[in-house]
């Protein structure tokens, strides 16, 4: 389940708020061990990825480098040479 979770900072154009949810949705599947909460869990569920994903955005927004923002479409493509050589 986790492995879908990718690094969302220093990126240019910034992660949007569905990558970060997403991503909080992917942490609390994994935490919780199911990708589909009960009836009666759902509000729970829910809760948890609305309060993940906002202290995401938080860290996000805090966090600081000197380093110059990634290419999206160059890590991706990265991504893509890597997955094809394991995957070959």
């Amino acid at each position: 389940m986790c492995r879908n979770i990718k690094p969302l900072f220093n990126f240019d154009p910034p992660a949007t708020d569905e990558e970060i949810h997403d991503a909080a949705l992917q942490f609390v599947r994994k935490l919780s061990g199911t990708t589909k909460p009960s009836k009666r869990n759902e509000a729970a569920f829910e809760q948890a990825v609305s309060s993940i994903a906002a202290c995401a955005r938080d860290l996000l927004a805090s966090l600081e480098t000197s380093q110059p923002p990634r290419d999206r479409e160059e890590v991706a493509a990265k991504a893509r040479a890597k997955s094809a050589m394991r995957f070959a």
